[in-house]
């Protein structure tokens, strides 16, 4: 039973481990879209 508590704890620690990767890529990528490495993407036309 030991064997599946450490398991569990493993998994949890991979798992919290993965959604703070993915959230900090994501933080990135919303900022990305905020530089002006485009600048034709932000010409707006009216």
């Amino acid at each position: 039973m030991e064997f599946f508590a450490s398991a569990i704890e493993s998994l949890k620690v991979l798992v919290i481990a993965l959604g703070a990767g993915l959230g900090v890529w994501g933080v990135i990528n919303l900022l990305e879209g905020y530089g002006n490495d485009n600048p034709g993407a932000n010409t707006h036309v009216w």
